[in-house]
């Protein structure tokens, strides 16, 4: 037998006053959980109402089947990224495993871990992908490279008509989507 150490992912945050962060947190087992309306208005619910009470503004968004992507910028020098995560997160999963054990028990078999202590995961374990940003020019660029999710992945031919996304909101800024943008806070006119 080998002896072999267990190499465990580890995300590295930085909470530093001023930088937008670009995040970036999937499905378990990458699956497309976020393809029914139901689950996505959970998640717009639980970012608007995490927005409210960790005071970040929203630059950009866009809800995959299977993933998630969003610019933010704490509006405070003092902030935590997992406590917005975790706020943004626990919420979703919370009401999508209450709905399938009372509305398709069978269902639950996707969300599945087969652990005592945590039997259900909407959201795959860890922290996702979070970049601290600080140049104009980079944070335009990740702005196109959200809206641009969908259309790189087949799913529409212009950001535009993703439902999930405030690519419509960027076309025209009077457009109020779900997810309410802060283009007055955006730092690039």
């Amino acid at each position: 037998m080998l002896n072999r150490k267990l190499h465990k992912k580890s995300c590295h945050r930085y909470n530093i006053a001023g930088n937008a962060h670009e995040l970036t947190f999937s499905c378990y087992k990458s699956q497309p959980f976020l393809s029914k309306e139901r689950t996505c208005r959970y998640l717009i619910d639980s970012i608007n109402t995490s927005k409210e009470k960790h005071q970040f503004d929203i630059w950009a968004y866009v809800f995959m089947p299977n993933h998630v992507h969003l610019l933010i910028c704490p509006q405070h020098e003092q902030y935590s990224i997992p406590e917005i995560l975790q706020s943004i997160k626990q919420p979703v999963s919370r009401k999508a495993i209450t709905y399938l054990k009372i509305n398709n028990p069978s269902g639950l078999k996707y969300l599945a871990t087969f652990q005592n202590d945590r039997p259900y995961h909407f959201w795959q374990k860890g922290g996702g992908y979070d970049r601290n940003i600080t140049k104009d020019k980079t944070i335009i660029n990740i702005v196109r490279y959200i809206h641009n999710n969908p259309v790189r992945k087949n799913l529409i031919d212009t950001p535009e008509k993703w439902p999930y996304s405030s690519a419509a909101d960027w076309q025209d800024s009077r457009r109020e989507g779900p997810i309410q943008i802060n283009f007055d806070s955006f730092p690039v006119t």
